[in-house]
Order: C-alpha cells, then sequence, then structure tokens
C-alpha cells in the first residue's frame, strides 16, 4: 500500500533545509508541495511590489529543489486546500506559522473548517527563533523595551532549536490543478522589477552563499563596520529571511560556530530586534498603522504631496537622503544606517506622517517584513516602543560625513555630483560658486536644491513635539 499523500503548503518558508514542517510531511508520507498566492485576505498591507518580484525568482527555486513538482495556485486559500484533499485524498497538511495579524486569523479559520471535514493541520515554527509569546516579562507581560527584551528575556529562555537538515526521504508528488508560476502575476509590467533582480541571486543556496561571504568578508567587523554604508560589512540576508530562504535559526548557530565575540554578539541582537518586532506586532495586531504611544495621535503632521513625491525619487537636494531613496529605488534594499537617516528626514525635517513612509519601504524594499518595517518606522518616529526620542533628529550632512566618509555611497548613487570635492558633497548648496562649475552641478537643473532647510525643519520638529507634551 503506498504511504499517504501529505500536503505542505509552503508561505514565508521557502527551503527544504531547516523548515519544521516539511520534514513532518515528509516523514508522514509522500509530499504535496503547493504554494497559494492568496489574494483575498491581505487586506492594505498585500504584498508590495518589489517583494513580489523577490517572491516569483525565489519561487521558481524552490520549484527546482522540488524537482518540479511545486503547484502554484492563486485565490482564496479555503476552497483551493478542500479540492486538493479531495482530489488526493488528503488527510493532513502542514505549514509553518505566519504572524501578519491577518493570517493569524485566516489560519485559524482555515484550521478550524479543515478540522471539520476530518482534516488535520499540524502548524510548527519556521521563521522565528522564539514565538512570540514565549518571552515575557516575569509577571507574564511583554516586553516594550529591547535591551531587557532580548537579554532578560530571549537569552534566559531555551535556547532556539538547532537546524534540521534537509529530509532525505522526500518523496514529492504533483498535482494537474496548479497555475503556470506566470499566471500568479507577480512581475510588473515595467522594466523596474528587472533592474531589481539583476541586483540578487534568489534561493535557498543563494542564501547560504551570502551568509558564508558575510562570516568571511564582513562578521569581523561587523559591529562598527555595519555603519558605512560602502563597506561591505553587513549580511544583506534580510530578504532572504523574510521569504524564508533561510531560517533565523541557520544563521544563529552558523555565527555562533564561529565563536561568540562582540561582533557575533551583536549581529545575533540584530537578529533578536526582528524577534522583538515580532512580538509587538502579535501583541498589538494595528501595529502597521496605529501609533503605539497614543500621545502621538494628535501630532501636527504636514500634509505635504510634493515633499514626499521628492523623498520617494530621491530628489530632496540632501544628497545622504537621495542616495538612499535611489539605493531603494535601484536594488529594493536600502543599508540600515541609511534607512534611520532618510526616515528621520521625513518624519522630522519634513514633518511627513510616518505612515507614509512605511507604506513607500513596503512596496519597494525586497524585504519588506511587515514586523520590522512596522516597528522600525515607530521607532524612527519616536512613537513607538522604545522608540529613540523624537528630539533625536539625524543630520544628514553630518551623518554623510561620518560614515560615508570618501563619498563612495553618495557618488555611486548620485553620479551628477561624482565631481564634487568631499568638503561639499553632502551640502552642495554650501558650495562657492566657481566649486559647483568646476564639478558641473547646477543646483536646481542637474541637481535639486534643498526643499527644506535642515536647521530651520529641525527647530520646526522640536517645537512641534514641544506641543504636543504641553497638550
Amino acid at each position: 500500500m503506498s504511504q499517504p499523500i501529505i500536503i505542505h503548503w509552503f508561505r514565508h518558508d521557502q527551503r527544504v533545509s531547516d523548515n519544521p514542517a516539511l520534514t513532518a510531511a515528509a516523514d508522514l508520507g509522500r509530499v504535496l508541495p503547493i504554494y497559494i498566492h492568496d489574494t483575498i485576505h491581505p487586506g492594505m498591507h498585500a504584498m508590495g511590489a518589489a517583494s513580489r518580484v523577490w517572491l516569483h525568482h525565489s519561487l521558481a527555486d524552490l520549484s527546482m529543489s522540488l524537482g518540479g513538482d511545486l503547484a502554484y495556485f492563486m485565490g482564496d486559500p479555503l476552497p483551493i486546500l478542500l479540492d486538493l484533499c479531495q482530489q488526493h485524498q488528503v488527510k493532513t497538511i502542514t505549514w509553518n506559522r505566519c504572524y501578519a495579524p491577518w493570517q493569524v486569523t485566516r489560519d485559524k479559520q482555515i484550521k478550524t473548517a479543515l478540522s471539520a471535514q476530518g482534516i488535520t493541520v499540524m502548524s510548527f515554527n519556521g521563521s522565528l527563533l522564539w514565538e512570540p509569546w514565549e518571552v515575557h516579562k516575569d509577571n507574564g507581560d511583554p516586553y516594550r523595551v529591547f535591551t531587557p527584551f532580548y537579554r532578560k528575556g530571549c537569552l534566559q529562555v531555551a535556547a532556539p532549536r538547532e537546524p534540521l537538515l534537509a529530509p532525505t526521504d522526500c518523496e514529492t508528488v504533483s498535482t494537474d490543478r496548479g497555475l503556470p508560476l506566470a499566471a500568479l502575476n507577480l512581475l510588473p509590467s515595467l522594466p523596474w522589477g528587472e533592474e531589481i533582480a539583476r541586483h540578487w541571486d534568489f534561493g535557498e543556496q543563494a542564501a547560504q552563499r551570502r551568509l558564508e561571504a558575510f562570516i568571511v568578508e564582513g562578521l569581523s567587523s561587523y559591529k562598527e563596520g555595519r555603519n558605512y554604508p560602502a563597506k561591505p560589512y553587513v549580511s544583506r540576508l534580510s530578504p532572504y529571511l523574510h521569504m524564508g530562504q533561510i531560517s533565523p535559526n541557520q544563521v544563529w548557530y552558523m555565527l555562533r560556530d564561529e565563536g561568540v565575540d562582540s561582533n557575533v554578539d551583536h549581529f545575533c541582537s540584530e537578529l533578536g530586534w526582528r524577534e522583538f518586532s515580532y512580538s509587538l506586532l502579535y501583541h498589538n495586531p494595528d501595529l502597521p498603522t496605529q501609533n503605539l504611544q497614543a500621545k502621538f495621535d494628535a501630532f501636527p503632521w504636514q500634509d505635504n504631496p510634493e515633499r514626499l513625491i521628492a523623498w520617494q525619487q530621491g530628489k530632496t537636494g540632501i544628497p545622504m537622503v537621495d542616495a538612499g531613496m535611489r539605493e531603494l529605488w535601484k536594488t529594493g534594499y536600502m543599508h540600515n544606517r541609511v534607512r534611520m537617516i532618510v526616515g528621520s528626514f521625513l518624519v522630522k525635517n519634513l514633518g511627513v506622517d510616518w505612515r507614509e513612509g512605511e507604506r513607500w519601504f513596503w512596496d519597494c524594499l525586497v524585504d519588506a517584513d511587515i514586523a520590522n518595517n512596522s516597528a522600525s518606522w515607530q521607532w524612527i518616529a519616536g512613537c513607538g516602543a522604545d522608540a529613540a526620542p523624537y528630539f533625536r533628529i539625524f543630520n544628514p550632512v553630518t551623518q554623510g560625513e561620518k560614515f560615508d566618509v570618501d563619498g563612495a555611497y553618495v557618488r555611486q548613487y548620485i553620479p551628477e555630483l561624482a565631481h564634487m570635492p568631499d568638503k561639499y558633497l553632502f551640502q552642495p548648496w554650501a558650495a562657492p560658486r566657481l566649486v559647483l562649475q568646476e564639478a558641473g552641478v547646477t543646483l536646481g537643473t542637474n541637481y535639486p536644491q534643498p526643499i527644506v532647510d535642515l536647521k530651520a525643519s529641525r527647530e520646526a520638529a522640536l517645537a512641534a513635539f514641544a506641543s504636543l507634551k504641553e497638550s
């Protein structure tokens, strides 16, 4: 008698190794691997355009890893799953848990409906080091500050599970009910998607190579080097973690196998920030849209579409900001130090609501993770848990001078400033006319005048915050 067929529903776990739900399915029988592009439930946080580009290429790679048996579907997951279960006499479905509020609600409903039909769902943790409900204060309350969350919470509970090897006895089967990958319509019609794809290698093996390269090239200088956007000291693993082409457990243990020093400890704490973000999301399902600090509900945000568009297009006239926004558009990624700079500029110098920035990043980032994106924007805006104080305002000129010392990053993404001397590169409006002429720069023509005065806008931001405290 042949083994039963077990459906494994791939979501944010697009890998074969260290995939607890896939391993469980392989242990129980033959595996029917599927991916469902849910077009019914996502609501306002439907997947952004850059993430869809990544997803398309990730799924293509995953299908090859599964011998071409990965079946694609689009629409409402429940009737799709019920149809497959009927066709293939399936009694068990496995998946790894997702944590976006709409996914949690959907999965509970699906599990209940399947159970009523005699179908068992087995769910696992394949995306986090610790489940959000596992890390809490002694009194059971969730942490609201990162350092005690990580040091007293995460590091004091059971260690993360060790990574699983890829199942060696995973026999996959196919179904004739699936769609071609192209039918999911994940790629944009604009050539922008092709431009992003040129900057990345996709898939599980690419994720492993990226981790290995980071260990060789960047880990030994990570703690300090991570601040320099033109240097190879960051891992660039975030999109692979987001789509599940590598697990945080694999990263955690591979790094700690190198020996724990200040650089490894600091990188692991960044994985801890990812865990903290998911904890915040789990305990605050409206994190993507509502201020965690309610007093910010009365903050006098500025409605200025022209300034917002200038920021989105990298045309603010502030080189460090523009370089970051152009990197984002060109590659679907932005260095973390620069994310803080451009975020601070948007919400504090321009006075634009942080949710506008969150939405733009959601659409343009290949690593647009709902927990990280929301928590980080609330952090930079000063309205979140353990947030940077609102009066902490990044000066993009001094940030550039400190962390892009030779101007390599700005010159890479703003070639029109390539010949500006270092002294004026980060504030070309302060350069004498002759210096601008010699550099081939005409402010207002081939590079914008600043759309806001940094000093005056900083003072306005502080005044707005002061009025909030007084109200």
